[in-house]
């Protein structure tokens, strides 16, 4: 009989914490890749992240350490593609434990409405939050020695250059900013308006690019100069008043506006 329980305790053991071949792996259906000896990253279902559909689906909930036969990893990083086009995902919560999130790792993620980042992340990757359109809530613990999210700006902010990293369709910047950063507010569709206050000095390449929603923008004297792609496929963006101070436009800045 003691056998018999052991034995089933193993079988548990392995259910609860699945080894494959892709993804090293999975345990309480999140995947995960073992990146040292001591710490994972979540990862995406298969080989590639292309590979499966939807695999995280409503309220995503990443602890800051998981257990797989017998040995205990802290969960450090959300990879590269992670979340990837999962669109049912309505919510997730990210670990005191984790310290980067990768490039388009929620790119696609149409269902999700907010995003907290706490205080441990200090690297967010390209396109991160690409294509999350229904983002309309961006919190940066007060803690974050790297971002902030001062005066409820709903905005992803570096605090050493005052460099505006990620909008959403709800943000309002931020006096402090200087520079709208490179794809800042990209694939934003719900974003109608915007204000660019007298602190920014430049706007990135791609910074608005496909915010086909966009009408109006307001582009403070202070800027000097607009990136390529900056404003490229905003479609519903009919005029714009580029000042005086602007001394440089990158190449197809305002392609596909009409």
């Amino acid at each position: 009989m003691k056998q018999f329980k052991k034995l089933a305790m193993a079988i548990a053991g392995l259910w609860c914490c699945m080894v494959v071949n892709a993804h090293d792996i999975e345990v309480d259906g999140i995947y995960y890749n073992i990146f040292t000896t001591t710490e994972v990253e979540v990862t995406f279902k298969g080989s590639s992240f292309y590979e499966y559909d939807d695999e995280y689906t409503g309220k995503v909930e990443i602890p800051e350490s998981v257990t797989c036969n017998g040995k205990t990893y802290s969960v450090t990083s959300i990879g590269n593609y992670a979340f990837y086009g999962c669109e049912g995902l309505t919510s997730i919560t990210i670990p005191n434990s984790l310290a980067s999130i990768g490039d388009y790792a929620f790119s696609g993620c149409t269902g999700l409405t907010s995003i907290t980042i706490p205080s441990s992340v200090t690297s967010i990757g390209g396109n991160a939050f690409y294509g999350c359109t229904g983002l309309t809530s961006i919190i940066v613990d007060k803690e974050n020695s790297v971002y902030e999210s001062k005066d409820n700006c709903n905005a992803i902010v570096e605090k050493e250059n005052g460099k505006l990293v990620l909008g959403c369709k709800n943000t309002i910047i931020p006096n402090s900013v200087t520079s709208i950063g490179d794809q800042a507010f990209k694939g934003c569709t719900g974003l109608t308006s915007i204000i660019v206050p007298n602190s920014v000095t430049s706007i990135g390449r791609h910074a608005f690019s496909l915010c086909r929603g966009l009408t109006s923008i307001t582009i403070s004297n202070s800027v000097t100069s607009i990136g390529g792609d900056a404003f490229s496929g905003c479609t519903g963006l009919t005029s714009i008043t580029i000042p005086n101070s602007v001394t440089s436009i990158g190449s197809s800045a305002f392609f596909d506006c009409n």
